[in-house]
């Protein structure tokens, strides 16, 4: 037998529905129109023409961002400055949370440690001094430069931090009595059982490093080992002293300079950056709202 749905929630179904179809709709719209930004003629857009659908479709603005070399070698720094980043500030992350979780009386030192890193968060040395830090270390102009100054996202751990705090006393006990020590623990107990937290903070450190482009700026004196959205920066902020500056795009000066705008390049490389991300979200998403720690404990 069916269950019967009163009236009244079905009236209430179809208003929830609706709503939260226009909250999607209003979330969707303006990428929507980025997106038709980016494929208009500038001229449209200077004059306020374009909303949800392109005008005047035209594709000049990827090619004038992507008709380069240095275009994919900025793309292959970005890959591996998230390639090397993101699973170092997962190692220390876990490396520094899991000691951290632990009480007082199985590590006495957990409160001083513990504001050791809340000062980093709240008091920073400057712009300058790290400057001098990653050039006295020989680290200009690598892609350590990209990685190493934020190699332990302190946030992050203290996310994962707290997480592991809130675990069941009972959990790790069983394992400590069935002969486990910390690392057996660590591993097969309190990392699985920390996956949705994990997760979260994996796709904060790959947005946080896939979107960076000021430290490239600050780091990077040549061109070719800028990542992708220093590079990109350069594009949008100064296109046209941009083009005047690359051998490849030299020959269609002229061109490239009466059918792109900032806007249009804007939208452009915005779309371009967010691709990687578009495509890891759906992965990680199934993560956050999924509590595995429910049931690994029988009352």
């Amino acid at each position: 037998m069916g269950i019967k749905v009163s009236a009244s929630r079905k009236i209430f179904l179809v208003c929830n529905t609706i709503f939260l179809l226009m909250v999607a709709l209003l979330c969707i719209a303006p990428f929507v129109n980025l997106l038709a930004v980016s494929f208009s003629d500038k001229v449209a857009v200077a004059a306020g023409e374009v909303t949800f659908f392109p005008v005047g479709f035209t594709t000049i603005s990827y090619q004038f961002i992507t008709n380069t070399s240095k275009f994919f070698m900025s793309l292959l720094v970005s890959v591996k400055r998230t390639a090397l980043g993101v699973p170092i500030n997962l190692l220390l992350i876990i490396l520094t949370a899991y000691p951290l979780s632990k009480t007082k009386e199985d590590f006495r030192a957990r409160s001083l440690f513990s504001w050791f890193f809340v000062v980093t968060i709240l008091f920073n040395a400057g712009l300058i001094p790290t400057y001098m830090v990653v050039k006295s270390t020989g680290l200009m102009n690598t892609i350590w430069a990209l990685v190493l100054p934020g190699a332990l996202p302190v946030f992050s751990m203290l996310v994962v931090m707290n997480y592991m705090r809130s675990l069941p006393k009972e959990l790790l006990e069983a394992a400590y009595i069935d002969g486990a020590n910390h690392v057996q623990t660590l591993l097969r107990v309190v990392l699985p059982v920390s996956i949705p937290t994990l997760a979260t903070v994996t796709l904060f450190s790959f947005v946080d490093h896939w979107n960076s482009w000021f430290d490239g700026m600050i780091y990077m004196n040549k061109i070719q080992n800028y990542p992708l959205q220093t590079y990109l920066q350069t594009v949008v902020v100064n296109p046209e002293e941009f083009i005047r500056n690359n051998t490849d795009l030299s020959g269609n000066l002229s061109k490239y300079l009466s059918m792109v705008s900032a806007r249009t390049t804007g939208a452009a490389q915005m779309f371009l950056a967010m691709i990687p991300i578009l495509c890891i979200y759906p992965y990680l998403q199934k993560y956050f709202t999924t509590g595995l720690v429910m049931g690994s404990v029988k009352e």
